[in-house]
């Protein structure tokens, strides 16, 4: 089955190791950020540095894996149709808007939604690192400037992770102009059922 995040939103479920969650961008030109939690510990978190280091590149695709912050692999990238996505940046949030967007109206991004859907999980605000931002276009040039730029997923474009472990995730629908090219849509995603 498969759900839909409106624009500007997200959610948090469980995922069982062994399952693949595949985030869909329906539309095209939509980024995802993703945070994910060990279900027995929610301390032992995705970590975008411990997964740099044990990766060795910035350039996260498929047979690759997503490392926690106690060195544990929490998922593997299955299948890729995308092959460009961040683990620099953090979720936006009403600071990245007052700071990046001054003529805009705040909007609490893509944290504020993380912090509201992981609450019942009691997964505190200050726990929430930096996210896996699928789809998320951020090229770094020789001399280490970073920039955002649209996405260039088409619609239908997607991507599949197998949970290596049982885990809590939250996953939203991205909110900042810059991430989107300005216009805001639902993400879709669903988890395939894997042998347990």
């Amino acid at each position: 089955m498969t759900i839909e995040i409106p624009p500007r939103s997200g959610t948090a479920f469980t995922i069982d190791r062994g399952d693949v969650l595949k985030v869909i961008d329906p539309e095209g030109g939509q980024v995802s950020d993703m945070v994910a939690f060990m279900a027995d510990d929610a301390r032992e978190g995705l970590s975008n540095g411990r997964t740099f280091d044990y990766e060795e590149t910035l350039r996260l695709t498929t047979g690759h894996r997503l490392w926690s912050n106690r060195s544990r692999p929490m998922f593997e990238i299955v299948e890729d149709t995308v092959g460009i996505h961040d683990f620099l940046l953090t979720p936006c949030s009403e600071a990245t808007f007052r700071h990046f967007y001054p003529d805009q109206p705040v909007h609490r991004g893509c944290y504020g939604n993380l912090v509201e859907a992981l609450g019942p999980f009691a997964i505190a605000a200050d726990a929430i690192p930096t996210a896996f931002n699928i789809f998320m276009n951020v090229p770094v040039d020789a001399d280490g400037k970073i920039k955002v730029e649209a996405p260039g997923t088409r619609a239908g474009d997607f991507i599949r992770l197998r949970a290596l472990e049982d885990m809590i995730v939250g996953l939203t629908a991205c909110s900042a102009y810059d991430s989107c090219g300005g216009r805001f849509k639902p993400i879709h995603f669903a988890i395939e059922r894997g042998e347990q």
